[in-house]
């Protein structure tokens, strides 16, 4: 079944563009001219993945972006933003609403189609049921709960473990602090992002030079670095 992407978008001409790419690569595309349209159609379809414009009539895209994540049937379909805002606050803004990605304006329809299979390729990764991830000289061996580097046992807390699990399954993708609220512990409501620096800053002086695979995206959250 050829994988659905929504394309959301106030201008006819850049969904028609986009609807014609999206065809072409292989994909259904679904078309939302506003926010709520886009919000409707995510939990309606739920698309593969959602091309989202910022700059919408009435819902904008970060308030879209927003609550979709809130939304347990949607919070896990990755959206790559469209912005003609190329400052690095917008960037970071839409980031850490929950955007994996984001591409600015004017931008390259086929750029644009290989962002997405890149995407999407990274998250059929980070879902399979593997359950020994193996990272250079990082084991993670899921069933045990067990932590090896180089060959030695490294002693973890069911917290720290359950975070660079997570890390390390979605891989060169970012990870927001209150993404991490949500899926390491479990807040519904995320208010605190210092509980997820302070148990970085543990993991990561517990597992030593291992630490270089993490990497602090700033004002952001974390994200393991994918392999080169």
């Amino acid at each position: 079944m050829k994988p659905k992407i929504l394309v959301v978008d106030d201008e006819p001409d850049a969904l028609e563009v986009l609807g014609f790419k999206m065809k072409e690569a292989g994909f259904v595309p679904i078309f939302a001219k506003d926010g709520a349209r886009a919000i409707a159609a995510a939990r309606d379809e739920r698309p593969a993945l959602i091309v989202l414009d910022l700059m919408l009539p009435e819902v904008d895209g970060l308030e879209v972006c927003k609550v979709l994540r809130r939304d347990p049937g949607t919070a896990a379909i990755p959206i790559l933003m469209l912005t003609a805002r190329a400052g690095e606050m917008d960037r970071v803004l839409g980031l850490e609403l929950g955007a994996d990605d984001y591409v600015t304006k004017p931008f390259s329809p086929r750029e644009l189609v290989l962002r997405i299979k890149n995407l999407l390729a990274r998250v059929k990764a980070s879902e399979d049921p593997v359950t020994v991830l193996r990272v250079e000289e990082l084991e993670i061996d899921v069933p045990r709960h067990s932590i090896k580097i180089a060959g030695e046992t490294v002693t973890l807390t069911a917290t720290e473990f359950k975070l660079l699990e997570i890390l390390a399954r979605r891989r060169g993708r970012v990870q927001t602090r209150d993404r991490l609220l949500q899926d390491v512990w479990g807040y519904e409501n995320p208010i605190d992002s210092r509980t997820v620096d302070t148990h970085m800053r543990r993991l990561r002086e517990k597992i030593g030079d291992t630490a270089r695979h993490l990497e602090t995206i700033r004002g952001v959250g974390y994200r393991f670095k994918a392999e080169e």
